[in-house]
């Protein structure tokens, strides 16, 4: 007996230090890499670098109609997403029977958060741009960008909305209100800051992709701000793709630049994320 926890100590003692060693490993790579952006474009951000539109001249490139395009996209997806995401989720978690049909869903929903993002791209080239000719606008964008998200915001809801002890829906139950009552009054207030966490996190990871914007024709090169939902667009992961595609040093330097303004803005949805989930249950206590 002895030996066995003396050899069960041991592999604990190695697995802790191999996940620490796998973890600072990551944390250099991490660190590098930061390090080689911030050095390389630093010193090209400033006023005119993000009031500018794109140029030909690498000296007087901006971002303006990228980051314009950026906030468009992300504020409709975000528009289109939360209510239909939280709605499926109260849904799922809440009001459906648990037959075979609802374990199918499930199933499928915590595959798509798994698909390829590339997939989501020709779905909404096929739907959205083709089918439902919205062309290459934003809402095109807005609309593949959801597709995308929601399995994420669906599996978030669901999981805030499990954590609630069901002593509370039954104490509601018993002193009258309806299911719908519950859910609303109840139920949706203690799970908002977990909800609200899931749906910018799926946000940030919908900000940074290229490849679905990319696939429905979002425009690599725009020197003017969309008026409309329907106008033509481009973002900054597309923008930074542009430019690191093309061979002068000083497109480097501004896709570096630009890299440096997309994780502030990242690092400030996340931090808005850690606010609001703060607040909430500060909010709610039970």
């Amino acid at each position: 007996m002895k030996d066995i926890i003396a050899r069960n100590k041991r592999n604990n003692t190695i697995f802790k230090w191999v996940a620490f060693c796998s973890t600072l490993v990551a944390l250099l790579f991490l660190a590098t890499l930061l390090t080689d952006i911030f050095l390389d474009g630093i010193k090209r951000i400033d006023w005119s670098f993000i009031t500018n539109y794109p140029s030909r001249k690498p000296a007087r490139a901006g971002i303006l109609s990228s980051i314009v395009g950026t906030a468009w996209i992300m504020g409709l997806t975000a528009a289109i997403s939360f209510p239909l995401g939280v709605g499926a989720g109260i849904y799922l978690e809440e009001f459906s029977k648990k037959t075979r049909f609802t374990k199918l869903i499930e199933i499928n929903i915590a595959n798509l958060a798994g698909v390829p993002s590339i997939i989501y791209g020709l779905l909404g080239l096929g739907i959205f741009v083709r089918t439902f000719s919205l062309e290459r606008s934003l809402i095109s964008g807005a609309l593949t960008l959801t597709l995308l998200i929601l399995p994420i915001i669906i599996t978030a809801t669901r999981e805030a909305l499990k954590a609630i002890p069901f002593s509370i829906r039954e104490a509601s139950l018993a002193l009258g209100a309806t299911r719908w009552q519950t859910v609303w009054s109840q139920v949706l207030p203690l799970g908002l800051p977990g909800i609200l966490t899931g749906t910018i996190l799926a946000l940030s990871r919908a900000i940074g992709e290229t490849a679905p914007l990319i696939a429905i024709g979002a425009l690599t090169y725009i020197a003017f701000l969309p008026e409309s939902i329907l106008d033509p667009f481009t973002v900054l992961p597309i923008q930074i793709f542009n430019w690191i595609s093309r061979p002068q040093h000083g497109f480097a330097e501004n896709a570096a630049a630009a890299i440096i303004v997309l994780l502030f803005v990242m690092l400030l949805m996340n931090s808005v994320a850690v606010i609001l989930r703060h607040y909430f249950s500060r909010r709610v206590k039970w």
